[in-house]
């Protein structure tokens, strides 16, 4: 065995709910190609309940690492970022900064203009001084100097004045803009702190994850991927019984990494039992059997965007009844990191089986014919998620009412999963 899902929520479902729910009416047939039939959506999302296990969207192994690496590289860039705030609000309190110089370089001209106005006072105080205690005696002239004195003295105040006020605002601006630039410096510090901090719990709980999901593919779950896709074509509306058709299973690749291996799912049931089903691909040309789990062959190493073709030969017994066919399609994967997958839905094909021509004989009573050439069925409803179901075809109805059962009562989706490598011998 490979990778084994089963849809439990869905068993349940069948087991517990009433037969009114897990019946299926048959549909009308329709002529034309086969085509893929509806695809009901996965459980859980039509109702907008996340999936109780694994989710479609869920990460992979990969991702959860790269993420992982991601978050570890921000932090380190946060922590570098936080030490770099440091370092420059040290060079801001430094008395080298260049704000820090220009700062106490006007603190300083503001005290040489105050030391500058205060001795112009003193001038004006002893002219003034002076012209008070000329003698009676004085001359013209020697009045005409002291008066020239003093007012020269005004003058001298009045400028020493205008020059402290404009050495003081220049001191106060560039003290400002020091402290601002300081005040600035010191937010980046709180704030690479605080990125600092996120960056950390970022990085703990990204790496929490993977820790999680390695622990996961160790126990063997799988994930189901939406990106991995599987398609039929060239399988016939009508098959004739006693005659063998061939068509072509296409597995596509959408992820962004390599899938070290890949099996696609066939299994095929006509009207009453299973067929048989033969595979081929190009690396493997000779007609092999569908092992007993319905895996046809294996992809080796299907790159990112690339896909693969297995053919496909189907065999139908002379002995076939008329009736209804479907061929139910999907694949799942398996990487050497022990990490795996599958398609999250089955995808089933519908065709109808018809008898023989009878040889010419004697005429016989009419039988009843076939409406629309048995031709396609539209599908009833798809087990989302479950693959490898290995019961008759009455199965089918039956775990298709109970996935409808299940979608009704907004059960999710559960997948208990195994992987083992092909050459264990399971």
């Amino acid at each position: 065995m490979k990778i084994r899902r089963l849809l439990a929520t869905a068993v349940v479902a069948a087991v517990t709910a009433p037969a009114a729910l897990t019946s299926v009416a048959p549909a009308s047939a329709a002529t034309g190609p086969a085509a893929p039939r509806p695809q009901v959506p996965p459980l859980g999302r039509s109702s907008g309940a996340p999936y109780a296990a694994d989710d479609a969207a869920r990460p992979s192994l990969m991702e959860l690492e790269k993420a992982a690496a991601a978050a570890r590289q921000a932090y380190d860039a946060a922590v570098a970022a936080e030490a770099a705030a440091v370092r420059a609000l040290a060079d801001e309190l430094s008395d080298t900064a260049p704000l820090a110089v220009a700062a106490a370089g006007a603190v300083r001209d503001a005290e040489a203009a105050a030391a500058a106005r205060q001795a112009a006072a003193d001038r004006l105080a002893d002219a003034e001084a002076a012209l008070k205690d000329l003698p009676e005696g004085a001359t013209e002239a020697e009045k005409a100097r002291a008066e020239q004195d003093v007012a020269d003295a005004v003058a001298a105040a009045e400028d020493a004045a205008e020059a402290q006020e404009a050495a003081g605002t220049r001191a106060k601006e560039a003290t400002r803009a020091r402290d601002d630039a300081r005040a600035a410096a010191s937010a980046r510090v709180h704030r690479a702190g605080g990125d600092e901090a996120k960056a950390l719990a970022a990085r703990e709980a990204a790496d929490k994850a993977l820790a999680d999901a390695r622990k996961e593919a160790e126990r063997g779950a799988c994930v189901p991927e939406d990106r991995l896709t599987v398609e039929v074509t060239g399988l016939p509306a009508t098959i004739t019984a006693g005659t063998t058709v061939d068509f072509t299973v296409r597995v596509g690749n959408g992820t962004d990494r390599t899938l070290d291996e890949v099996w696609p799912y066939v299994k095929v049931e006509g009207p009453d039992d299973l067929l048989d089903v033969l595979w081929s691909t190009a690396d493997s040309p000779d007609w092999q059997d569908a092992d007993a789990d319905h895996y046809a062959g294996a992809v080796e190493k299907l790159a990112a965007g690339a896909h693969a073709e297995v053919k496909v030969r189907l065999r139908v017994a002379a002995s076939a009844p008329a009736g209804d066919g479907v061929a139910t399609v999907a694949a799942d994967y398996l990487n050497d990191d022990e990490s795996c997958g599958g398609t999250p839905e089955f995808h089933e094909y519908g065709f109808g089986v018809v008898t023989a021509a009878p040889l010419p004989g004697p005429p016989a009573s009419p039988a009843p014919q076939l409406q629309g050439a048995a031709a396609t069925r539209p599908l009833t409803t798809p087990t989302a998620g479950s693959l490898a179901d290995t019961g008759s075809s009455s199965a089918v109805p039956q775990v298709a009412g109970a996935a409808a059962t299940a979608v009704a009562l907004g059960a999710g989706l559960i997948l208990a999963v195994r992987r083992r490598r092909p050459d264990t011998g399971a």
